[in-house]
């Protein structure tokens, strides 16, 4: 299927940063073949990332809002370049200028959801807003059944066949298993934002078991950064299990493939805050470690099970028992068939279900 025109894509979510929402979009640009213009925000240190994208990018504001000054650019675009189809990279506040680009000469408007519109959909002055986003859109996208259940009940029965799943797509050219050499050194990641939605606190309580239990040979690699960075590695230190801490710091997509690919197993018990308001909406990285033949311990929020196989290719863990969770990564730590066994399934699972190719199909669909 042909990719009818340029598409405009507007998002606060964009490289350089790094990032799930980052990668989807980016992906999404992928998908339509790059014949793409990007309204973004300004994030500092994008020209070189700008100048080889291979498609044109205009940044303004460091962050975008549904105002008018920014309805008047994205229409000065959809003009200059001859778009008529509209992408809003996160529907949540920006597709709210869906009405003003349909009256500028969008024939085609999708929006796509990540979770955070969740809490929209439960607070009534916010239902109001989301009911008025998805009403001037043609389609919405959501990611998991969890988002696509919670969202379609907050809306009218005709806004809510708008919705269609497409969750963010797993890349195996990307994320595969790899031949790492045996060195006696079980590896277990994480790999998040710093966030307390995470869990990674309940991860390294988990952990201080497991070292306990093991007296060595083993390690845990923390990916990411985040504002929670400097209070977890305090609590690495005050359970005294620095030495077998590893944290990388923020990496882009292929060195996480790379970690991933060196590692034996992925954990993280993320968990749903705020009386329900903020749970884990899918959590891509589950699906990529899955890819990469691992198997994964999921916490029990939102749509993250729908990642995992329970029992199969790995398990949903209660995100708040970390002794629990290190029953579970002791049981993995110690089996190493059992490990290969799950990573196997994880994989069958993660690009049967969340393959690149499922994706663009969908999205390539709905712009046509």
């Amino acid at each position: 299927m042909s990719t009818p025109g340029t598409t405009l894509v507007i998002t606060n979510d964009f490289g350089p940063r790094i990032g799930g929402i980052e990668s989807f979009v980016e992906d999404v640009c992928r998908f339509l073949d790059h014949d793409v213009v990007v309204l973004t925000c300004r994030v500092p240190g994008s020209e070189a990332y700008d100048r080889a994208a291979g498609f044109p990018i205009h940044r303004r504001d460091p962050v975008l809002l549904p105002a008018p000054a920014v309805a008047a650019d994205a229409a000065g675009l959809l003009r200059r370049y001859g778009a008529e189809r509209v992408i809003f990279g996160a529907a949540a506040p920006l597709s709210l200028l869906a009405p003003s680009l349909r009256a500028a000469g969008a024939t085609k408007i999708i929006g796509i959801s990540h979770g955070h519109e969740l809490w929209w959909a439960r607070l009534p002055p916010s239902r109001v807003l989301l009911r008025r986003m998805v009403a001037g859109l043609d389609r919405l996208t959501v990611i998991s059944e969890f988002t696509g259940d919670r969202l379609r009940a907050a809306m009218p029965p005709d806004q809510g066949r708008k919705l269609i799943m497409m969750p963010p797509p797993v890349d195996p050219a990307v994320f595969h298993p790899g031949d790492r050499t045996p060195d006696g050194v079980v590896r277990c990641v994480a790999a998040a934002r710093f966030v307390a939605r995470k869990g990674i606190d309940v991860l390294l309580r988990a952990w201080r078991r497991v070292q306990a239990e093991l007296g060595g040979g083993a390690e845990l690699i923390i990916v990411g950064d985040g504002p929670q960075r400097r209070r977890l590695q305090a609590l690495a230190g005050d359970l005294k299990i620095a030495g077998t801490v590893r944290w990388t710091g923020p990496l882009t997509r292929p060195q996480v493939a790379e970690v991933l690919r060196g590692a034996d197993l992925f954990a993280l018990p993320v968990r749903t805050r705020l009386a329900g308001l903020e749970p884990e909406g899918l959590g891509l990285i589950f699906l990529e470690a899955a890819a990469t033949g691992l198997p994964i311990l999921v916490g029990d929020s939102g749509g993250a099970p729908e990642t995992v196989r329970d029992g199969v290719s790995g398990w949903v863990v209660d995100p708040l028992d970390h002794d629990r969770l290190a029953d579970r990564l002791l049981e993995l730590i110690k089996d190493p068939e059992l490990r290969r066994r799950m990573g196997r399934a994880g994989r069958d699972h993660a690009l049967a279900g969340f393959g690149s190719d499922r994706a663009r199909a969908t999205l390539r669909e709905l712009i046509t």
